[in-house]
């Protein structure tokens, strides 16, 4: 479902500079309405610049963005259209919850009468019915952060921005409040740009992920897709944990590649791959042990922890060591043991060299 006011996004050929110092060099994407786009990255890498300037908090210093089919390239914060949830919830510890929620729409002109009902109706809408008399501190982590959720959805943004909402909660918290913020986005449909450095995060909420490097796109696509096929080491390791490993395509037949490893070969996905020097991107749990001395990638175990319902291998290699995630817990190869490594049909993929 689409909302019928979820707007689109657009940034035509943004740039930013902070001084000499350019934080976002040449920024062109579009965001559907009624979508949820993730911007991940590491510390630094222009996301939240990216979103700041959207929300109208930075200008930037060349290009255009549109919101909704709008120039709001220069327009303030305040004439945008746009809601923000911000990482520190920003609730007044004062106010109850129902007047939190309020307090945005008494200040755009509405009655406290209407504001208070419309408040009461978006507490139901985050699962908060009944709980707009509580204060700030009698609320859990998780209920702040839907109260201000809740403050936002309100003012009926086309387009709802979310800044590393979930850094101030547990990891168990994090997994059921990244749900509900994906449950409720998808039931009403509207559009909204979510600011994150966690990668599970951005798996787990988005249609789109947008994964940025030093003011750039990296890389952007669907969860799977990134996580499936990267386009670079920094995609696949960045991704979730991912053992790169030089090798050679030695040919391609129709889909698929051979590769080279030493005097290993193995056929994998071909994708944009030529024959030549290539680099493997390989996930820990895609690599397959077995003991002693075969057909395959010959190794030696060098460490191996025990974590309940998996073992971590480091298995040195002629061409490095490697990471390995083996759900075996029944059999645990011994330290110094010789082993062979052979690769699962999921979980690979090629990348330049």
């Amino acid at each position: 479902m689409i909302n019928q006011k979820a707007g689109s996004v657009v940034f035509q050929n943004v740039r930013k500079t902070f001084g000499a110092f350019t934080a976002i060099a040449d920024l062109s994407l579009t965001i559907e309405p009624g979508t949820l786009v993730t911007l991940l990255g590491p510390s630094g890498c222009g996301k939240t610049t990216t979103l700041r300037m959207l929300a109208g908090l930075e200008h930037p210093s060349a290009g255009k963005i549109l919101i909704g089919g709008k120039d709001v390239t220069m327009l303030p914060a305040n004439e945008r259209d746009v809601s923000m949830v911000f990482q520190s919830y920003a609730l007044f510890p004062h106010m109850n919850a129902r007047d939190n929620v309020a307090y945005g729409l008494e200040s755009s002109g509405l009655s406290r009468k209407e504001a208070r009902e419309k408040a009461e109706e978006g507490l139901a809408l985050v699962g908060l019915a009944g709980m707009g008399h509580r204060l700030p501190a009698e609320l859990s982590g998780g209920q702040q952060q839907r109260v201000a959720v809740a403050r936002a959805l309100v003012l009926e943004p086309q387009v709802l921005l979310l800044d590393e909402p979930l850094s101030n909660l547990d990891a168990r918290l994090r997994r059921k409040v990244r749900t509900d913020i994906r449950q409720l986005q998808q039931r009403l449909g509207f559009t909204a740009v979510y600011v994150t450095h966690d990668q599970d995060e951005a798996l787990a909420v988005s249609d789109r992920i947008i994964v940025m490097k030093d003011g750039e796109i990296a890389q952007s696509g669907a969860p799977r897709d990134l996580y499936e096929a990267p386009a670079s080491a920094f995609i696949a390791d960045f991704m979730g944990e991912a053992n790169v490993i030089p090798c050679e395509v030695v040919g391609i037949d129709g889909g698929d590649a051979e590769i080279r490893i030493g005097s290993f070969r193995h056929r994998v996905p071909a994708g944009a791959a030529t024959p030549g020097a290539a680099s493997l991107a390989v996930r820990p749990g895609a690599i397959a042990l077995s003991e002693g001395r075969g057909q395959g990638l010959a190794g030696r175990i060098l460490h191996s922890a025990y974590l309940g319902d998996h073992v971590e291998y480091e298995v040195e290699t002629d061409v490095g060591t490697l990471f390995i995630v083996d759900h075996a817990v029944d059999r645990i190869l011994p330290v110094a043991s010789d082993t062979t490594l052979g690769f699962r049909s999921r979980g690979i993929a090629l990348i330049s060299a």
